[in-house]
Protein backbone atom coordinates (compact mmCIF):
# COMPACT_ATOMS: atom_id res chain seq x y z
CA UNK A 1 0.00 0.00 0.00
CA UNK A 2 1.59 3.52 -0.97
CA UNK A 3 1.20 6.28 0.85
CA UNK A 4 0.23 9.58 -1.27
CA UNK A 5 -0.25 13.17 -0.44
CA UNK A 6 -2.01 15.56 -2.36
CA UNK A 7 -2.35 19.21 -2.05
CA UNK A 8 -5.62 21.03 -2.44
CA UNK A 9 -6.16 24.59 -3.13
CA UNK A 10 -9.52 26.67 -4.26
CA UNK A 11 -10.10 30.40 -4.23
CA UNK A 12 -13.64 30.13 -5.83
CA UNK A 13 -16.30 28.96 -2.88
CA UNK A 14 -13.28 27.38 -1.01
CA UNK A 15 -15.05 26.27 1.69
CA UNK A 16 -17.77 24.54 -0.71
CA UNK A 17 -15.39 22.96 -2.65
CA UNK A 18 -12.58 21.52 -0.06
CA UNK A 19 -15.14 20.07 1.83
CA UNK A 20 -16.58 18.75 -1.25
CA UNK A 21 -12.89 17.32 -2.08
CA UNK A 22 -12.48 16.07 0.99
CA UNK A 23 -15.53 14.54 1.26
CA UNK A 24 -15.02 12.55 -2.12
CA UNK A 25 -11.38 11.74 -1.38
CA UNK A 26 -12.98 9.74 1.57
CA UNK A 27 -15.33 8.15 -0.20
CA UNK A 28 -12.76 6.81 -2.58
CA UNK A 29 -9.69 6.24 -0.33
CA UNK A 30 -11.04 5.77 3.15
CA UNK A 31 -9.53 7.85 6.26
CA UNK A 32 -7.43 10.35 5.76
CA UNK A 33 -4.84 12.95 7.78
CA UNK A 34 -5.58 16.63 7.11
CA UNK A 35 -3.06 19.26 7.82
CA UNK A 36 -4.62 22.44 8.71
CA UNK A 37 -5.68 25.04 6.12
CA UNK A 38 -4.09 28.05 5.30
CA UNK A 39 -4.63 31.18 3.17
CA UNK A 40 -2.43 32.99 0.65
CA UNK A 41 -2.76 35.76 -1.67
CA UNK A 42 -2.69 34.23 -5.13
CA UNK A 43 0.12 33.74 -6.99
CA UNK A 44 1.06 35.10 -10.85
CA UNK A 45 -1.67 36.86 -10.91
CA UNK A 46 -4.90 39.00 -9.42
CA UNK A 47 -7.60 37.35 -7.51
CA UNK A 48 -9.17 36.14 -4.21
CA UNK A 49 -6.73 34.67 -1.83
CA UNK A 50 -6.45 30.46 -1.65
CA UNK A 51 -7.19 28.18 0.98
CA UNK A 52 -4.90 25.48 1.15
CA UNK A 53 -3.69 22.21 2.46
CA UNK A 54 -2.31 18.83 2.36
CA UNK A 55 -4.07 15.25 2.66
CA UNK A 56 -1.93 12.00 3.50
CA UNK A 57 -3.91 8.63 2.75
CA UNK A 58 -3.15 4.70 1.61
CA UNK A 59 -4.03 3.78 -1.51
CA UNK A 60 -3.09 0.51 -3.68
CA UNK A 61 -3.88 2.57 -7.02
CA UNK A 62 -1.32 3.55 -9.48
CA UNK A 63 -0.54 7.06 -9.62
CA UNK A 64 -1.89 7.24 -12.98
CA UNK A 65 -5.62 5.91 -11.92
CA UNK A 66 -5.02 8.44 -8.96
CA UNK A 67 -4.76 11.08 -11.41
CA UNK A 68 -8.11 9.99 -13.39
CA UNK A 69 -9.57 10.35 -10.14
CA UNK A 70 -8.20 13.45 -9.15
CA UNK A 71 -9.63 14.88 -12.48
CA UNK A 72 -13.23 13.41 -11.86
CA UNK A 73 -12.95 14.85 -8.41
CA UNK A 74 -12.09 17.98 -10.28
CA UNK A 75 -14.84 17.79 -12.54
CA UNK A 76 -17.83 17.40 -9.84
CA UNK A 77 -16.29 20.96 -8.70
CA UNK A 78 -16.60 22.50 -12.09
CA UNK A 79 -13.25 23.15 -12.81
CA UNK A 80 -12.89 23.90 -16.23
CA UNK A 81 -9.53 22.51 -18.77
CA UNK A 82 -7.68 24.55 -21.29
CA UNK A 83 -7.52 27.89 -18.98
CA UNK A 84 -4.38 29.41 -18.15
CA UNK A 85 -2.04 28.06 -15.22
CA UNK A 86 -2.09 31.09 -13.32
CA UNK A 87 -5.96 32.02 -13.09
CA UNK A 88 -8.27 31.41 -10.41
CA UNK A 89 -10.06 27.85 -9.84
CA UNK A 90 -12.55 26.15 -7.66
CA UNK A 91 -10.55 23.29 -6.80
CA UNK A 92 -6.71 22.17 -7.40
CA UNK A 93 -5.81 18.57 -6.48
CA UNK A 94 -2.12 18.08 -7.29
CA UNK A 95 -0.54 14.55 -6.32
CA UNK A 96 2.49 15.54 -4.34
CA UNK A 97 4.64 12.14 -3.67
CA UNK A 98 3.75 8.40 -3.92
CA UNK A 99 5.66 6.61 -1.32
CA UNK A 100 9.00 7.92 -2.41
CA UNK A 101 8.59 7.34 -6.21
CA UNK A 102 10.25 10.12 -8.83
CA UNK A 103 8.91 9.93 -11.85
CA UNK A 104 8.68 12.61 -14.97
CA UNK A 105 6.06 10.91 -17.17
CA UNK A 106 3.37 14.11 -17.94
CA UNK A 107 0.64 14.59 -16.47
CA UNK A 108 2.59 13.20 -13.69
CA UNK A 109 6.13 14.51 -12.26
CA UNK A 110 6.75 13.29 -8.64
CA UNK A 111 7.41 14.23 -6.34
CA UNK A 112 6.02 17.90 -7.54
CA UNK A 113 8.26 20.92 -8.16
CA UNK A 114 5.38 22.81 -5.64
CA UNK A 115 6.80 21.45 -2.74
CA UNK A 116 9.68 23.39 -2.59
CA UNK A 117 8.63 26.22 -4.55
CA UNK A 118 5.40 27.41 -2.73
CA UNK A 119 4.95 27.58 1.20
CA UNK A 120 0.79 26.75 0.53
CA UNK A 121 2.42 23.10 -0.31
CA UNK A 122 5.35 22.89 1.95
CA UNK A 123 4.23 23.96 5.23
CA UNK A 124 1.20 22.15 5.37
CA UNK A 125 3.23 19.47 4.24
CA UNK A 126 5.69 19.56 7.10
CA UNK A 127 3.13 19.63 9.57
CA UNK A 128 1.89 16.19 8.56
CA UNK A 129 4.79 14.43 8.01
CA UNK A 130 7.97 16.63 9.11
CA UNK A 131 10.44 13.67 9.39
CA UNK A 132 9.72 12.46 6.15
CA UNK A 133 12.63 12.83 3.45
CA UNK A 134 12.12 14.68 0.01
CA UNK A 135 13.14 11.33 -2.47
CA UNK A 136 14.83 13.94 -4.43
CA UNK A 137 16.81 16.36 -1.91
CA UNK A 138 17.19 13.79 0.75
CA UNK A 139 16.06 16.41 3.68
CA UNK A 140 13.26 16.34 5.59
CA UNK A 141 10.43 18.54 5.21
CA UNK A 142 11.43 19.99 8.07
CA UNK A 143 14.86 20.44 6.96
CA UNK A 144 13.26 22.41 3.48
CA UNK A 145 10.81 24.92 5.75
CA UNK A 146 13.39 25.61 8.31
CA UNK A 147 15.55 26.94 4.84
CA UNK A 148 12.75 28.34 3.05
CA UNK A 149 12.08 32.07 2.85
CA UNK A 150 9.11 32.00 4.67
CA UNK A 151 9.05 36.28 4.90
CA UNK A 152 8.65 36.65 1.60
CA UNK A 153 6.01 33.87 1.43
CA UNK A 154 3.84 34.55 3.70
CA UNK A 155 0.76 32.22 5.05
CA UNK A 156 -2.16 32.90 7.07
CA UNK A 157 -3.87 30.30 9.21
CA UNK A 158 -7.10 29.88 8.17
CA UNK A 159 -10.55 29.66 10.35
CA UNK A 160 -11.68 26.79 7.88
CA UNK A 161 -11.76 23.87 10.25
CA UNK A 162 -11.93 20.46 8.35
CA UNK A 163 -11.58 17.16 10.67
CA UNK A 164 -9.71 13.78 10.07
CA UNK A 165 -12.68 12.07 10.15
Amino acid sequence: MATVFLGLGSNMDPHQNLRLAIRELRSRYGPLEISSVYENSAVGFEGSNFLNLVVRLNTEESPTDMHVQIELIHDLAGRERGKAKFVSRPLDIDLLLYDDLVLDEPPITLPRRDILEYSFVLRPLQELAPELVHPVTGLTMREHWQQFDQENHPLQLSELVLTNR
